[in-house]
C-alpha cells in the first residue's frame, strides 16, 4: 500500500504495547518500521526495466525476513532513544511495525513474495486498494488521539478498524466474485481464470478480468446493496505467434517478456499499434483495458538489448467523471440475478 498507510498501521500496532510515557516514541518507531520494507524500491537499473519489479515486495517483505529487518531498524534507532528505553523495547516495537508491512501489501492486487526464498509466488488477496483513504484516515486519527491523550486504548480502536475494514474487503470480494462469475455465465463463457481488484480508494467498485479461450474480458462490478455490472472491453491474450512472430526467441526482450509475465501473473495483453506488452490487471477506469504500464517491444533492437518500460497514469476530467458516475452506479446495469 501507500507509505502513509504502511507507516500508520505500523504505528498503531506498535503503540499497543506502549505506556503513557513512551507512546509517542514507540508509535514513531512503529511508523518508521512500517515504512522500511519499501526501501527495496532503491534496487533498480537504468537499463533493465524488470529488475525493480523483481525485487520490489521481495525479500524485504518476506515473512522470514521480519526478525532481521526489525533488528536492522532497531539498531539504527536505538542510539537516538537509548536514554529512555531499552534495546529490547525498541526491537519489539520495530518488530510489530515491520511485521504489518508485507501482510498489508499482500491484501492488495500487486503481489507480494511473502514466502521468499522458498517460493517466488506473488501473494495477492485483492481485498483492498493500494490507496484507500477510508482505510487510512480513521487509523491515522486514532493514532494521533492516542498520542495526545496518552491512552493506547485508541490504538486498539485503530487496530479494530484495520481488522474490520480488511474483513469487509473480503466480504465485498466474494460478492463481486459471485457477480463476475454470473456475468461470464450469462455470456456463455467459461471463466478459465478470473481475478478481481478494488478500484482506487473504495470497496464498492471492482475491476473484473476473466479469460475465456484466448480472450480477456474486462468489466466493472459495483457491489453496494446489490451487485450490478458495468460492461467493459475485451482483448486477446498475448501470444508470441500472433503478436510477435518475428521476435528472436533468444533475445533479451523475450526474456523480459517472460519476467513481466511472472510479475503480471500472466495477465498479458498486447497493443499492436503501439507495440506495447500490457498488464491487463491495471487501468485507470475499471471496465477499460487502456493500460497503466507495460513494455515497448521492438523486434529491430539488438539481441542483448532490454525492452523499454512504458507508463501512462494520467487521468483527465472526462475519465474522472466517468469513474465517479460508475462509483455512484450511474453507468452500471441492474440485474435480479445479482441480489
Amino acid at each position: 500500500m501507500d507509505p502513509l498507510s504502511q507507516g500508520t498501521v505500523g504505528a498503531a500496532f506498535a503503540q499497543s504495547v506502549a505506556n503513557k510515557n513512551n507512546i509517542f516514541k514507540i508509535g514513531f518507531i512503529g511508523f518508521l518500521a512500517g515504512l522500511t520494507p519499501d526501501l527495496d524500491v532503491l534496487i533498480q537499473s537504468s537499463t533493465d526495466p524488470i529488475l525493480s519489479l523483481e525485487y520490489h515486495r521481495q525479500f524485504t517483505h518476506s515473512l522470514i525476513f521480519i526478525p532481521f529487518g526489525s533488528l536492522i531498524v532497531a539498531l539504527l534507532i536505538f542510539p537516538l532513544v537509548k536514554s529512555s528505553m531499552s534495546l529490547k523495547t525498541v526491537y519489539f516495537s520495530s518488530l510489530l511495525g515491520y511485521a504489518t508491512h508485507g501482510l498489508l501489501d499482500a491484501c492488495t492486487s500487486y503481489g507480494t513474495q511473502l514466502f521468499w526464498p522458498f517460493s517466488n509466488e506473488r501473494v495477492s488477496w485483492n481485498n483492498i486498494s493500494i490507496v484507500d483513504p477510508l482505510f487510512t484516515i480513521p487509523v491515522l486519527i486514532l493514532v494521533v488521539i492516542a498520542i495526545r491523550t496518552k491512552k493506547k486504548i485508541f490504538s486498539f480502536f485503530g487496530i479494530g478498524w484495520i481488522i474490520f475494514y480488511l474483513s469487509l474487503g473480503f466480504v465485498q470480494y466474494e460478492r463481486a466474485l459471485s457477480a463476475a462469475i454470473e456475468l461470464a455465465n450469462m455470456r456463455g463463457h467459461n471463466a478459465e481464470r478470473l481475478t478481481l481488484k478494488p478500484s482506487f480508494g473504495n470497496l464498492i467498485l471492482w475491476k473484473s478480468i476473466y479469460q475465456h479461450k484466448e480472450t480477456f474480458y474486462v468489466d466493472a462490478i459495483r457491489t453496494a446493496q446489490s451487485s450490478t455490472w458495468c460492461l467493459g472491453e475485451s482483448i486477446k491474450a498475448f501470444d508470441y505467434q500472433y503478436h510477435l512472430p518475428d521476435l528472436d526467441k533468444e533475445s533479451q526482450q523475450k526474456n523480459d517478456i517472460e519476467r513481466f509475465r511472472w510479475f503480471s501473473q500472466d495477465y498479458l495483453g498486447y497493443d499492436k499499434e503501439k507495440n506495447i506488452l500490457t498488464d491487463v490487471r491495471y487501468s485507470m477506469i475499471p471496465n477499460q483495458i487502456s493500460p497503466m504500464w507495460g513494455l515497448i517491444i521492438d523486434v529491430q533492437r539488438g539481441i542483448n538489448e532490454h525492452a523499454i518500460w512504458w507508463t501512462s497514469r494520467s487521468l483527465d476530467q472526462i475519465q474522472l467523471d466517468l469513474f465517479i458516475d460508475m462509483l455512484k452506479g450511474k453507468k452500471c446495469g441492474n440485474s435480479s440475478l445479482f441480489k
